[in-house]
């Protein structure tokens, strides 16, 4: 008989190489592209029903109807919370998006201060979070999920 070490490499060196603390920010950064996106979609909902709940600033150069503010963040939302959900699950794609999406939403979020800054700073922030996560151990998690498969597949 022969353990699983030596019968499967290179799922034992995928586990060697892969942080606990990459996988970690990896799979938080997911939960809060989960959350960001249920808070966005909340947010746009708020305010494509009930347009007078944000209070506008005037001679704002970004000034837009808040049912068109609604909107934007509805659709970010719900996409960033797909996201959030593919990179659960280990898709590469998610990874990307979810780059992606962050920058849009922290983007969007800068320009929609003057309207609740408070909560677009909040959401900035952990847009950076989601960024920097992804970005620097997006790919750990990714090896760890493909080491995971492989050794399902071959038990």
């Amino acid at each position: 008989m022969t353990d699983d070490a030596s019968q499967y490499p290179s799922t034992s060196r995928s586990r060697e190489n892969t942080s606990g603390w990459a996988v970690g920010f990896t799979v938080f950064a997911a939960i809060m592209m989960l959350m960001v996106g249920a808070w966005q979609a909340l947010q746009g909902l708020i305010a494509i029903f009930e347009n007078e709940f944000y209070v506008t600033t005037r001679n704002y150069t970004f000034q837009f109807d808040a049912t068109t503010w609604g909107w934007i963040h509805l659709v970010l939302g719900l996409i960033m919370a797909f996201a959030g959900w593919g990179l659960l699950s280990g898709q590469t794609w998610a990874r990307i998006v979810g780059i992606t999406l962050a920058a849009l939403s922290a983007t969007a979020n800068f320009l929609f201060i003057p309207y609740y800054p408070f909560w677009a700073i909040l959401i900035i922030a952990v847009d950076i979070f989601v960024i920097w996560a992804l970005a620097a151990h997006g790919r750990e998690f990714r090896e760890l999920k493909n080491a995971e498969a492989d050794y399902r597949m071959h038990r």
